[in-house]
């Protein structure tokens, strides 16, 4: 028997509680009050308890460990009690109600908040509204399929929980062990991804020191990487590259302005921008850069461009994906490439650098503007500061997963260079036992010596300091 009508109407007393809001996320709150003002009857209890289709959705919560998530995060209703009257049966509406909300939230990342976890994570988790999922589960015929339905569909996300499952069994009842947290928090990460990474995209992961071009679903081009130091990390963002720089001029970025070329500039020492090739404008025009008192002006008011060449602190071609942290990839000049040579290559400013720019950049155009290689071959030995704009944008997600699961779901990990595996272990697990922070803190340094910017030199230990963007 149905419940009466009476009752959606004491449910819209109840979210009205104090008691009940505190605690409890307001758009979640906002789309219940929405939902029962127009609906006359409950959605999931009966005079005898939860419905069959309430019992599905109650019982996928309750396998939230299977994915990644903590079953003991959700207030849920007892499945087969009884109960005793209308506030009984709305105490029971609402109690499985939030936890839908609150699953299909964490579904999709927002468990936590990217950004506020340290580092420079820029990610926005593509949450679904509340209102949506309450429709959407209201009209599906499986409760519990639609629930499953919420979790990211990247091959990715699967694999890493095949290998989730296989770790769980053999952890000790109610703990994971480290292995299970570590893919547990690079599930979280895919959750952060858009759900549609689009049918070509460029994945640079940054704790394996490598990129890839992905088509279909298939890697059709991978390279090496040099990434940047713990003191100027490469950021986690997603942008759409749209131009194809050759041979470019190189700017210097805000970083290399305040640490290297104003302490030399306010002591008057001008050597630094001959040996880069640095010429300098305000607001568009040249200047003399002696004409000026470096100890009065703002520094970042200034350009400094460094003419296009084979030392080149881009090399000879970069990759624009316009976003507001100035993030590119790029080609390295010569005496930085011996570096790809080794296992460990987080020696830099944050952008990204390939070490075969020339055949990253073939796979570019010819995805993204048809191109025949002779073409991109022809910039490449020719031209001078030459842009080419995509004419089929090509997203581009820089990442940060220290786990990833291959084709048989075997785990390959990677190092926490960053320290951003401690952070996510204290936010998911309360603490970061397994994860400690690199042995060189997380602080950034006022100038590191590995991450120190230095003007082109063939010398080898004046190349190593390179931090160039």
């Amino acid at each position: 028997m149905p419940v009466p009508e009476s009752v959606s109407s004491i449910i819209r007393v109840e979210l009205a509680d104090a008691d009940l809001r505190q605690g409890t996320q307001a758009d979640d709150l906002a789309a219940l009050e929405a939902f029962y003002e127009n609906r006359p009857g409950s959605l999931w209890i009966t005079d005898m308890g939860l419905s069959a289709r309430g019992q599905q959705a109650l019982f996928e919560i309750e396998k939230a460990g299977d994915w990644g998530l903590d079953a003991a995060a959700f207030d849920l209703p007892s499945a087969g009690a009884l109960p005793s009257g209308p506030d009984d049966q709305v105490i029971a509406e609402i109690k499985l109600n939030l936890a839908i909300l609150k699953y299909a939230r964490f579904a999709r990342g927002g468990r936590s908040n990217p950004a506020a976890l340290g580092g420079k994570v820029f990610q926005t988790p593509p949450v679904r509204d509340p209102n949506t999922v309450l429709t959407e589960i209201a009209a599906a015929e499986a409760p519990g399929a639609y629930l499953r339905s919420l979790q990211p569909q990247h091959v990715q996300f699967a694999r890493l929980r095949r290998a989730l499952l296989v770790a769980r069994d053999g952890d000790a009842a109610g703990k994971l062990s480290t292995e299970a947290k570590r893919i547990i928090m690079n599930m979280e990460r895919w959750r952060w991804m858009p759900e549609d990474l689009s049918r070509v995209y460029v994945w640079s992961n940054t704790p394996a020191f490598m990129l890839y071009v992905v088509k279909d679903g298939a890697t059709i081009y991978a390279d090496k990487t040099q990434v940047g130091t713990i003191g100027y990390a490469t950021p986690v963002l997603s942008a759409d590259m749209t131009t194809v720089v050759f041979n470019p001029e190189w700017i210097a970025p805000p970083t290399v302005l305040r640490e290297n070329l104003a302490p030399a500039l306010r002591k008057k020492d001008y050597t630094i921008l001959k040996k880069s090739g640095f010429t300098v404008s305000y607001q568009g025009r040249p200047v003399d850069p002696t004409k000026i008192d470096w100890r009065r002006v703002n520094i970042l008011d200034y350009t400094f461009t460094q003419r296009p060449g084979p030392h080149s602190n881009v090399g000879k071609v970069k990759f624009l994906l316009p976003n507001r942290h100035a993030f590119v990839l790029h080609d390295t000049w010569p005496a930085r490439r011996k570096y790809f040579q080794r296992s460990m290559r987080a020696i830099g400013h944050d952008c990204v650098r390939m070490e075969k720019p020339n055949l990253f950049a073939k796979v570019i155009l010819a995805e993204g503007n048809g191109w025949p290689e002779s073409k991109v071959e022809d910039l490449w030995e020719n031209s001078v500061n030459d842009r080419v704009t995509l004419d089929t944008e090509i997203p581009v997600y820089s990442t940060y997963f220290t786990a990833v699961a291959d084709e048989s779901n075997k785990i390959t990990t990677y190092p926490d260079l960053y320290g951003l595996d401690h952070q996510l272990a204290r936010a998911l697990f309360g603490d970061a036992d397994g994860f400690p922070m690199p042995t060189s803190g997380v602080k950034r340094p006022a100038v590191s010596k590995a991450a120190r910017w230095r003007p082109p030199s063939n010398d080898v230990t004046r190349s190593l300091g390179f931090a160039g963007n």
